[in-house]
């Protein structure tokens, strides 16, 4: 058996193990994705979110020197509790609902990491969960693990989009999976639900425009107003292209990981509790959480305005 077929699939067989719901290889080396970044940026569509134009995202050899090859991982995080309607409860992502995935994913890819650099003297690795500049979505694609949607994520055949990422970077020249293909076909549920028209064509996300972006990312001390007069009950994040996306809706599937089964208080918070809540109630709330990067008064300030546009409607 050829050697770097062998221990891909060792590598593949071991990540699965730790509880890794898809893996996948992928050659190190830039493609497409660094023109249809820097495209992106040049409409400014990153908003104030700078770390998007780091250089060396466009280029992962930059990264780590000596890279050959990235093994992208993805973990389901999908439980089935739905959102409620009504309009004095906050919705917040799914995402957020139970522990930080970047503690999650970030455990058990260093395990892969200690595990992979103990098979060779000369074996080198670095892992990532949303803390290094790598395009992970282009990646997760050109490993096969699922393709770009038209609302941005990453979807699979065998669980949607509700899936978390992360990457190991290695030295080892791996045997490199097949780029996933593209299955959106001429669906554009996406691209019709989204209330604020953030999806301003096909696989382009305007993040001016996008709810998750103003409810976690913009540190203002007001949402722009054509944003807060379409909430509809965000505070934290957004489901709605997810939700609507016929992926997801037929194939979702609930995840096995203990750790994103939703915490009781993030899954129907009253609006009012989360507007007049005091930094030590937010401290308590979201030890723990990936929601902890929106600070206490961006939760009041995205409360109150969910209040106001319920109020209007």
């Amino acid at each position: 058996m050829d050697r770097k077929v062998d221990i891909k699939q060792t590598i593949i067989n071991k990540a699965k193990e730790l509880g890794f719901t898809k893996v996948g290889i992928a050659r190190a080396e830039s493609g497409l994705e660094a023109e249809r970044l820097q495209a992106w940026l040049d409409l400014g569509y990153h908003a104030d979110m700078d770390w998007m134009s780091n250089p060396k995202r466009q280029d992962i050899t930059e990264v780590m020197v000596g890279v050959k090859s990235v093994i992208c991982v993805a973990l389901n995080y999908y439980t089935p509790h739905q959102h409620s309607c009504d309009r004095n409860i906050g919705k917040i992502s799914r995402y957020g609902w139970g522990r930080d995935y970047h503690k999650v994913l970030t455990k058990k890819l260093k395990a892969l990491s200690t595990w992979l650099t103990a098979q060779g003297e000369q074996i080198e690795a670095r892992y990532y969960v949303d803390t290094g500049p790598i395009s992970e979505k282009a990646f997760a694609q050109k490993a096969g693990i699922g393709w770009i949607g038209k609302h941005s994520n990453v979807i699979t055949r065998d669980y949607g989009s509700w899936l978390f990422l992360g990457e190991l970077l290695t030295n080892l020249e791996l045997e490199p999976d097949r780029p996933h293909t593209e299955h959106c076909g001429t669906c554009t549920r996406c691209i019709e639900a989204c209330p604020t028209g953030a999806i301003t064509q096909p696989f382009v996300v305007d993040a001016n425009r996008c709810i998750a972006f103003h409810t976690i990312e913009n540190k203002a001390a007001q949402i722009p107003d054509a944003i807060a007069k379409n909430l509809q009950n965000w505070v934290a994040g957004c489901d709605i292209c997810q939700d609507v996306c016929p992926w997801n809706q037929r194939f979702a599937q609930e995840t096995l990981e203990s750790d994103f089964q939703p915490f009781a208080h993030n899954v129907d918070p009253q609006l009012e509790d989360l507007a007049n809540m005091t930094e030590s109630e937010w401290d308590q709330g979201f030890t723990g959480s990936a929601l902890r990067r929106i600070k206490h008064e961006r939760w009041q300030r995205n409360a109150r305005a969910a209040m106001d546009d319920a109020d209007v409607k």
